[in-house]
């Protein structure tokens, strides 16, 4: 029987973070402040879904 996943975290390198948060919450998309620094941003895309934007030395 085949396990289902519970989250989806994708991570993506990005150059700027601040203008990569910024360009998403135009489009209409909400961060994760709890999982977001200056590291990284977590984007919520959907239910259990997330997209990690991670400065390119982190990632």
């Amino acid at each position: 029987m085949a396990r289902k996943a519970k989250e989806i975290y994708v991570n993506l390198p990005v150059k700027d973070l601040q203008k990569s948060i910024d360009f998403f919450t135009a489009l209409g998309f909400g961060f994760n402040d709890e999982m977001t620094d200056e590291k990284g941003a977590c984007m919520i895309v959907g239910d259990h879904i997330y997209v990690m934007l991670l400065v390119e030395d982190f990632f």
